[in-house]
């Protein structure tokens, strides 16, 4: 099985438990059951960051202890934000999505040989062109 990287919409319906797509959550228990290992890249707390600051997620804690909390689900991990997959994230080959976080996240997913969970439909599109693996959620 391989790993799963969530993007930023995924790791915050998972953390706040709301309804996911039947497959993403059978793909979520059997990792888990298997000690596979979720990752979350770090530019997910960046747009959580932003989110919160712009008032589009409400949070009684603040956006640090909310991905540090993250961090502590098990199997849960950091991804690497490395100078390679920033570059990497620059020449994506196919048609990429233009968001600068999405591209670093399909870049990430890349690097791990991970599946990526997400309900985005511009990674969705990338997915479907066969560049990366993903799971809808």
């Amino acid at each position: 099985m391989q790993a799963l990287l969530w993007d930023t919409c995924a790791a915050i319906w998972i953390a706040q438990e709301e309804d996911l797509a039947p497959s993403a959550l059978q793909a979520l228990d059997a990792a888990h059951a298997a000690g596979v290992p979720s990752y979350v890249s770090a530019i997910t707390a960046w747009e959580v960051g932003l989110l919160a600051a712009r008032g589009r997620l409400q949070m009684l804690i603040t956006p640090q202890r909310w991905f540090a909390r993250l961090l502590q689900v098990p199997n849960v991990r950091l991804a690497e934000l490395s100078p390679d997959i920033l570059i990497a994230s620059s020449y994506l080959p196919g048609t990429p999505p233009r968001d600068p976080a999405d591209r670093i996240i399909a870049a990430t997913a890349r690097d791990l040989g991970a599946t990526l969970v997400t309900r985005d439909g511009a990674l969705l599109d990338y997915g479907s062109q066969g560049h990366v693996n993903v799971l809808a959620c």
